[in-house]
């Protein structure tokens, strides 16, 4: 009987060492008889492929199956209860740790370390470190990481400073926590420090500093770690040029990215992939697919590129298409492969399509993550269907400021103001802080519902009660609530008053838009001239909005004259299009162009006009 447990075990680990995990998980549950090390087994296959949801089931399975498990089955579950960032899943297995007496080994207090350090609790970090007997290097590391991924770089200076031997590891923990958080002169200074004790960089060191240059877009010092890759023979190491090609395309330097992409000798899975981002960031989406159709093996991080690419550069039908063909090749999605589909299902506005991702969600179980479920929200949100947004905000177990905010905008986009502004408290009454997405999600609330009140509440608030700083964005909202009001020289001061924080196009196209339909002509025809002339190719919709606010006034003459100033621009108004999908079939609707079934439109669209100015209607409304 353990012949055979041990050669179906084997088989197991060799299927999902290959990645045939569904086979794998066929073979265990066909299996008569289980012993720890086959549950192990399974759960490592699960962890390595980054399936930590479906791992985090089997281990309640194997709990319910009277299996004990080991120190092994310990380690792999915290990992992936790290992993996803299941805090609550973690505090339960550091529970049962205790419970079975295995606190005392040192790989899983090292593994408990971790998980909470992934799980943002450094207290339960070091809490756990604290009580351990005896420790190693990973000890320290995990506990050095722990503060670093919270931005609790004091704590962590000082562990780094009390660490029995400080290897290499550790200096670039230090450097990447840093360099995590923006904080690009400290990881300079820290790198300085390194070479001064002696201690060699490697290409962990190099990728981890040229990867804090991409998150401070510090083009200079990204060029500068460039130079010192290059200097100090490191430009042959695989991870530090993929590094460099991510760095340079977040940056948009497309030709700085093909120079190195041109130069490595091997190119990795992670370099075609950055190369692609790189394409896509810059918008050639043909490119990006023709390196995509190159690359000798495709993992799911190709095929994500790819789809958050199309999704981010507008083509909505294209990333859909992508997904499909992901699927058909029997890869795995994973949770940034949702969050990108479900984003080009928002752009198109095609429930249809948006339910379908839903139910492969639910199907690869990744229901239970929060940024899967922000996803969904926003998703029914875009898709006119505030009811299955709210679903999706109530199946989030663990809800962050993410989950409110996503549910705070369905809410004040569909007019319900009521329900975002009890939302908001609900919010705040959990122990939440807003930030700055969250205010402009309460302006465009108040925008939307007329509340100009309350609107100008939370303005005030956000500077005197939250200490946050106003952007554009948030004048951008407020100018737009104060002119759908009517109050027009209320948000012409605002526009003055913050014309010096930022880019004055964003609030000044709300105000002329609200002059417009106030006919506002003297105010109108000042802010339509200033937007002309900082961008005066860039949009129709200043022209337009400007002729037609003249046209209002009668003034056909300088009316004229702007529609001239469009065309020697080279300028041409885009027709406006609309869409709606019935019966599974999307039906576009473009200004100007006609349909086969225009009477039957008209007339409905007439009996729905009658409907709606019924005092049968306009009483339930009161």
């Amino acid at each position: 009987m353990h012949s055979i447990i041990f050669q179906i075990t084997s088989k197991i680990t060799a299927l999902a060492r290959s990645g045939y995990i569904t086979h794998a998980r066929k073979l265990f549950d066909e299996m008569p008889n289980r012993d720890t090390v086959a549950w192990n087994s399974m759960l490592t296959g699960y962890s390595h492929l980054g399936l930590h949801q479906e791992a985090l089931s089997l281990f309640q399975q194997m709990r319910t199956s009277n299996t004990k498990p080991d120190h092994f089955t310990f380690t792999t579950t915290l990992n992936a209860c790290g992993a996803s960032s299941s805090f609550l899943n973690g505090t339960k297995i550091h529970a049962l740790v205790i419970a079975l007496g295995c606190q005392s080994s040192i790989p899983v207090n090292n593994s408990l370390i971790d998980m909470y350090g992934k799980c943002l609790s450094p207290f339960s970090a070091n809490k756990v470190f604290q009580e351990m007997n005896d420790s190693n290097e990973v000890s320290w590391g995990s506990l050095l990481f722990a503060y670093t991924n919270s931005g609790q770089f004091d704590a962590a200076a000082s562990v780094f400073k009390f660490m029995p031997k400080k290897v290499g590891v550790a200096w670039n923990i230090m450097i990447s926590g840093l360099g995590q958080y923006g904080e690009i002169e400290l990881c300079l200074e820290m790198f300085k420090e390194m070479r001064e004790s002696f201690r060699e960089p490697d290409q962990y060191t190099y990728s981890a500093l040229i990867s804090a240059c991409a998150e401070s877009l510090e083009l200079v010092y990204g060029c500068m770690m460039h130079a010192v890759v290059i200097k100090t023979g490191w430009s042959s190491a695989a991870e530090v040029n993929n590094s460099i090609l991510s760095f340079y395309a977040k940056l948009g330097s497309l030709n700085d990215a093909m120079k190195v992409f041109e130069s490595m000798g091997t190119l990795t899975q992670v370099s075609w992939n950055a190369i692609i981002d790189v394409y896509m960031k810059a918008g050639d989406t043909n490119e990006a697919f023709l390196s995509f159709q190159r690359m000798p093996d495709k993992n799911v991080v190709s095929w994500t590129s790819m789809i958050t690419g199309y999704a981010r550069n507008g083509y909505g039908e294209e990333a859909l298409d992508f997904f499909v063909g992901m699927m058909r090749n029997r890869l795995l999605p994973d949770d940034l492969t949702f969050g990108a589909v479900l984003h080009a299902c928002s752009s198109l506005a095609i429930l249809g399509h948006g339910r379908m991702v839903h139910g492969c969600v639910i199907r690869h179980g990744f229901l239970a993550r929060v940024y899967i479920g922000n996803g969904l929200v926003n998703m029914y949100a875009k898709c006119g269907d505030l009811e299955g947004s709210n679903l999706a905000f109530n199946d989030v177990y663990e809800k962050d400021l993410v989950s409110f905010n996503a549910m705070l905008f369905a809410f004040g986009l569909h007019g319900k103001a009521t329900q975002a502004l009890q939302l908001y408290e609900d919010m705040v009454a959990s122990g939440l802080k807003p930030d700055k997405v969250t205010f402009i999600g309460l302006f465009l609330t108040c925008s939307h519902s007329g509340l100009i009140d309350k609107g100008r509440e939370f303005f005030e608030s956000m500077k005197l009660v939250h200490r946050l700083s106003f952007n554009m964005d948030h004048v951008a909202c407020m100018v737009d609530m104060l002119g759908r009001g009517g109050y027009l020289s209320e948000a012409k001061d605002l526009v003055i008053k913050h014309s010096k924080t930022g880019d004055v196009t964003s609030s000044c196209e709300p105000l002329l838009g609200a002059c417009s339909t106030h006919s506002e002509v003297e105010t109108g025809t000042n802010v339509g001239a200033t937007l002309i002339d900082l961008e005066p190719r860039k949009e129709t919709s200043y022209y337009v909005l400007l002729s037609n606010l003249y046209c209002t006034r009668g003034r056909w003459k300088e009316a004229e004259m702007v529609r001239k100033a469009m065309v020697d621009e080279g300028l041409k108004k885009i027709p406006g299009c609309s869409w709606i999908e019935v019966g599974n079939k999307v039906t576009a609707f473009l200004a100007g162009q006609s349909q086969p079934c225009m009477e039957e439109l008209y007339t409905t669209l007439h009996f729905l006009e009658l409907e709606m100015r019924h005092h049968c209607f306009i009483d339930c409304e009161n």
